[in-house]
C-alpha cells in the first residue's frame, strides 16, 4: 500500500515560498493534466488556475521544443499589476505562482529550485513503493 503525500506538507512548502520571497501572493500545485493537488490562495480560483497552467506549460514546452532551446523550466507572464509564473515540477506536476507588482524576481529565481525539489520529493513519495 502506498501513502499519498500529506496535503498539509505540500501546503507548507507553498507557504514557505510565499514567506521567503517578497511579492509571492498565491500558489497552486496541480497535475500536468490540469487537476488541482493543493493551493495556497486567497483570491484566485485554484481549479481554473490548474487547468490554465497545464495549457500554458504545454504551449511553452512546444515552443521550447520548436525553437530548440532545451527543456522548458518555466513560463513567466508579466502583467499590468504582477506576474504569473508556471514551473514544471518533475514530469507529473506544475507549480503556478502569482506575484504582485513587488515580486522580487531575483529572489524567486534563487528560491524556486529548492521549492520545486521539495515538491518533487513529496510527490514522489506516493510512488516509492
Amino acid at each position: 500500500m502506498t501513502e499519498n503525500p500529506s496535503p498539509d506538507s505540500l501546503t507548507g512548502i507553498l507557504t514557505s515560498l510565499r514567506e521567503r520571497v517578497m511579492g509571492v501572493s498565491e500558489s497552486v500545485l496541480s497535475t500536468v493534466d490540469g487537476l488541482l493537488v493543493v493551493a495556497d490562495t486567497d483570491t484566485v480560483h485554484p481549479e481554473s488556475v490548474s487547468a490554465l497552467a497545464a495549457a500554458t506549460l504545454g504551449v511553452g514546452r512546444r515552443m521550447a521544443d520548436t525553437a530548440g532551446v532545451g527543456a522548458l523550466r518555466e513560463v513567466v507572464a508579466r502583467c499590468g499589476s504582477g506576474h504569473v509564473i508556471v514551473l514544471a515540477v518533475g514530469d507529473r506536476a506544475l507549480l503556478t505562482v502569482k506575484g504582485d507588482d513587488g515580486l522580487d524576481l531575483a529572489a524567486f529565481q534563487r528560491e524556486s529550485p529548492a521549492t520545486v525539489e521539495q515538491l518533487t520529493k513529496a510527490l514522489a513519495s506516493d510512488v516509492a513503493h
